[in-house]
């Protein structure tokens, strides 16, 4: 009968169990309230589609950021809203005024790209929010460079360990 029985079905109810036993040994009072983490906060809801090493447009992807600094934003790229959904890329929105003055151009050529060129083809959507604030959120997007991590190649039934850098549909390369 276990063997019957998928990997995520057997995780799911150890993470149950493990969480029913450690709730009665470990009783947290009522009130407790949980501590900020690193995952929370990741908000901002924005849809893009990315061009592949090979050419090809795969997505789009749903991204979900939120700014850690000032001068970046940073985002979990989802293959769809689903709940279980694979984390597929991380993006990275860097102030084009730190990307361009310390990033090389020969690098930056093959792993950035400018959200304003991105922004302005029309297929990126932000979501989530009214249509005044979004005019306003991809205003300061913008003022960004890209540099995307794919980590989970298309079709493949996990992670191989390769990571790929796509880029924007309509990414153009800087001579200066």
């Amino acid at each position: 009968m276990i063997r019957s029985l998928s990997i995520a079905s057997v995780l799911s109810f150890a993470v149950f169990s493990a969480g029913v036993a450690l709730a009665q040994d470990n009783a947290p009072a009522p009130a407790a309230e949980k501590k900020p983490g690193p995952a929370d906060g990741f908000t901002l809801h924005v849809m893009a589609p990315h061009k592949f090493e090979d050419g090809t447009v795969h997505g789009p992807y749903h991204h979900y950021c939120k700014g850690i600094s000032p001068e970046i934003l940073q985002c979990l790229l989802f293959e769809s809203t689903d709940p279980n959904a694979r984390l597929t890329d991380v993006e990275y929105f860097v102030a084009k005024s730190i990307s361009r003055k310390d990033v090389p151009l020969k690098a930056w050529n093959k792993y950035y790209h400018d959200h304003e060129v991105e922004i302005a083809t029309g297929r990126v959507q932000i979501l989530d929010m009214p249509e005044a604030q979004a005019k306003e959120v991809a205003a300061v997007a913008a003022q960004t460079d890209g540099i995307i991590f794919h980590l989970w190649p298309d079709g493949a039934k996990a992670p191989t360990g390769v990571v790929g850098h796509p880029q924007s549909v309509g990414h153009k390369h800087r001579t200066k």
